[in-house]
């Protein structure tokens, strides 16, 4: 990525303007130009390349509706001729072009045998802070999308600890795990029990990181490396994708990646229990009871709902100290899709300044959430006979209100988010390929920076 945005004050033009001001912009450009735009029937959005009078390339124009829009200029790199390019923008928007210039460069690829390997064009920004920034930016929105789309035969709860570990190394970090039967010892059941059937054992990942002076932040993410739904098992069509059901912990992971390369004044805790819910002579039964952390005993109603089980320990663990602020992502529910979409996230919230800043913060990046309601007469829906609750209500509705309150019960005292994101682009649009996607690391990050500064 250094490679592809540089802090140097040379290149072809490369003019990026909105739809709004084009005509302004070619009432002042040389006859030429001008003529150029005209017999090339250029409609005033999108890129036209203008030539000198020896035919060569003299210009770039790109004309977006918005370019605040982080993502207006996802598709540019690759549309431009190879070559350098000089950034002419305005300042409020290089911003926004530099981010959408890089992210749309991400390819994943690792399968690939005959890979692309023609080079991609350069942009050049006269500002080193905005070219270093949005590097960072960028590269936390590749490691997240490329731990998704890792296909969970080399996505397992192994290969969690080794994304967490590379990080700690890169920022001077520290990771413990603990794994398999040694999560019974040290009171993480409800983690041992959804993970116990694979052959691949379960773990729970915990790195920290930074000034333990500072206020702590601790990030949880759901791991779950592969999700066939237990023994509850899902049809084909919903298992196709379930590689994603880590997400949460490829969200958590590069919004800690955001935090340590910034290096904000915070002391980061980052819980990640991995998993693979599988089935087994041993895997988790319906009507079984857990006991959880907390000491809850949880009736399991279905074993398709085993995120929330995987989370409740490790929320539970991220309350021990009492930091000042829990923030969880999970690919939780299908029910958050139905309500939202798949490209707008649902976050939960029990503390309304938080929520309003990170929706605020959120709306400034091109990186929009939104918030829903911890409806508490939902409560007893997870009433159980003879448990203190089940693990879901027997109805379908509601869903991702009822994970969310089933959450809650782990955070009592502690301002706490919960992010319930579908982790995947399934549709192509500018900068986000098709596969695996980074929601609201990028609003969360804004918020912590101004927050914590």
């Amino acid at each position: 990525m250094n490679k592809l945005l540089t802090a140097e004050n040379s290149g072809t033009p490369l003019i990026i303007i909105e739809k709004t001001t084009y005509q302004g912009w070619l009432e002042n450009q040389d006859k030429p130009s001008q003529t150029w735009l005209e017999n090339t029937q250029f409609s005033g959005q999108g890129l036209a390349l203008i030539p000198n009078n020896q035919g060569e390339l003299s210009k770039a124009l790109f004309v977006v509706a918005d370019a605040h829009d982080f993502f207006a200029c996802g598709d540019l790199i690759k549309k431009l001729p190879q070559g350098q390019y000089l950034l002419q923008a305005d300042d409020e928007h290089i911003e926004a072009i530099s981010f959408g210039w890089l992210v749309g460069a991400y390819t994943y690829d690792r399968y690939i045998t005959n890979k692309n390997d023609k080079p991609l064009a350069r942009l050049a920004i006269n500002n080193a802070d905005m070219v270093e920034s949005a590097i960072k930016f960028a590269q936390a929105t590749a490691l997240t999308r490329d731990l998704i789309n890792t296909p969970a035969a080399d996505m397992m709860p192994v290969d969690i600890a080794k994304a967490a570990m590379a990080l700690a190394e890169q920022f001077n970090g520290n990771v413990k795990q603990i794994i398999g039967d040694e999560l019974l010892v040290h009171n993480y059941p409800t983690i041992h029990a959804v993970g116990r059937a694979s052959v691949h054992k379960p773990r729970l990942v915990d790195l920290t990181w930074g000034n333990s002076n500072n206020p702590q932040v601790t990030l949880v993410g759901k791991g779950v490396c592969f999700d066939s739904g237990g023994l509850d098992m899902k049809p084909a069509a919903g298992m196709r994708n379930m590689k994603k059901d880590m997400g949460g912990a490829a969200h958590v992971l590069g919004l800690a990646q955001l935090i340590m390369a910034h290096n904000l004044p915070i002391n980061l805790r980052v819980l990640i229990p991995a998993v693979e819910n599988a089935v087994s002579s041993n895997a988790l039964r319906p009507g079984d009871v857990v006991t959880t952390r907390k000491g809850l005993t949880v009736e399991i109603h279905n074993t398709d709902a085993e995120g929330r089980l995987v989370l409740c320990d490790a929320l539970c663990e991220a309350e021990n100290d009492e930091p000042a602020l829990i923030i969880d992502y999970a690919t939780l529910t299908g029910a958050m899709r139905v309500a939202l979409g798949t490209e707008l996230p649902g976050f939960f919230s029990n503390n309304d300044q938080v929520a309003t800043d990170i929706t605020t913060a959120g709306l400034r990046n091109s990186d929009p959430v939104w918030r829903m309601p911890l409806h508490k007469p939902y409560d007893n829906l997870f009433d159980s006979t003879i448990a203190d609750m089940t693990n879901c209500p027997s109805q379908p509705f509601g869903g991702a209100i009822t994970a969310a309150l089933y959450l809650q019960r782990f955070v009592e005292k502690t301002d706490w988010v919960h992010f319930d994101v579908m982790a995947f682009n399934i549709r192509q649009l500018s900068g986000r390929p098709l596969g695996g996607e980074a929601f609201g690391i990028r609003a969360v990050f804004d918020y912590l920076q101004a927050r914590f500064k």
